[in-house]
C-alpha cells in the first residue's frame, strides 16, 4: 500500500490536500479586494462627512455673526445711516479745507469750481422751493413762519456767552425756583437788531395789506365794498366771455 502511495506521488499525481490549499487562496483574493473597495468607500463618505460638518460649522459662524450685526443695527437711531453719511461728508469738506489751506488757495472758489452750472441751478430752484412764500393762509402758518425766520436769524455770540457764564456761573441756566423777571438788561446792540428787524416787518406787513388806490374814472357798477370785490373776481374770470354782452346791453342793442 505504501509502494502504491509513493508510486503515485513520483508520477506527479497531488494529494488532495495540495488541491485544498490552492484552491482557498484563489478564493481568499477576491474578497480582499472587496475589503479594500468597502474600506475605500468608507472613507470617501467620511471624507465628504467631515467636508459637510466644516461647512455647517462655518454657515452657523456667519448666521451668528449675522444675527449680531442685525441686532446692533435695529439698536441704533433710526436716522443713523443719514447721520453718518452727514458726518463722512463732513470730515471730507475738513480735509479738503485743509488741502486747500496748505496749497494757499480759497476752498470756496475751489468747490466752486467743481460744481457743474446744471447742478447749481438745480440746488438754487430746491432753495427757492425750501421756504417759499404763499401768502396768509391761518395765523397759525403765519406765526410759524415768523418763528421759523427769526430762529434762522439767530446768530450766538460765543465770547458774550462765555463771559456771562464766568459772570453768573450756575445761575446763567435758570430752574423752576428762579426768578428772571427784572433780571435781563439787553445790550444796545440787541435792541438796535430788533428795531431793525420790527421795521422790516412793518414794511413787509404794509406791502402785504395795502389798500388799492381808488380810481375816479372807473365804472360804478357796484353797491358796496363787498360787491365790489365781487364783481372783480368775476370779471378776472368771465370778463373775456361776457364782454360782448356787457357792451351790447350799455348801448341797448342786446337781442
Amino acid at each position: 500500500m505504501a509502494a502504491a502511495v509513493s508510486a503515485l506521488g513520483g508520477l506527479g499525481v497531488a494529494d488532495g490536500d495540495g488541491g485544498g490549499s490552492s484552491g482557498s487562496e484563489d478564493e481568499a483574493r477576491p474578497s480582499t479586494a472587496a475589503a479594500a473597495a468597502a474600506a475605500q468607500k468608507r472613507e470617501e463618505r467620511l471624507r465628504k462627512f467631515r467636508e459637510l460638518h466644516m461647512k455647517r460649522n462655518e454657515a452657523r459662524k456667519l448666521n451668528h455673526q449675522e444675527v449680531v450685526e442685525e441686532d446692533k443695527r435695529l439698536k441704533l437711531p433710526a436716522n443713523w445711516e443719514a447721520k453718518k453719511a452727514r458726518l463722512e461728508w463732513e470730515l471730507k469738506v475738513e480735509e479738503k479745507k485743509k488741502e486747500c489751506a496748505a496749497r494757499g488757495e480759497d476752498y470756496e472758489r475751489v468747490k466752486l469750481l467743481e460744481i457743474s452750472a446744471e447742478d447749481a441751478e438745480r440746488w438754487e430752484r430746491k432753495k427757492k422751493r425750501k421756504n417759499p412764500d404763499l401768502g396768509f393762509s391761518d395765523y397759525a402758518a403765519a406765526q410759524l413762519r415768523q418763528y421759523q425766520r427769526l430762529t434762522r436769524q439767530i446768530k450766538p455770540d460765543l465770547e458774550q456767552y462765555e463771559k456771562l457764564k464766568e459772570q453768573y456761573g450756575e445761575a446763567l441756566y435758570p430752574t423752576s425756583d428762579s426768578l428772571l423777571h427784572g433780571t435781563h438788561v439787553p445790550s444796545k446792540e440787541g435792541i438796535d437788531r430788533m428795531v431793525a428787524d420790527l421795521e422790516k416787518q412793518i414794511e413787509k406787513r404794509e406791502k402785504y395789506s395795502r389798500r388799492r388806490p381808488y380810481n375816479d374814472d372807473a365804472d360804478i357798477d357796484y353797491i358796496n365794498e363787498r360787491n365790489a370785490k365781487f364783481n372783480k373776481k368775476a370779471e378776472r374770470f368771465y370778463g373775456k366771455y361776457t364782454a360782448e354782452i356787457k357792451q351790447n346791453l350799455e348801448r341797448g342793442t342786446a337781442v
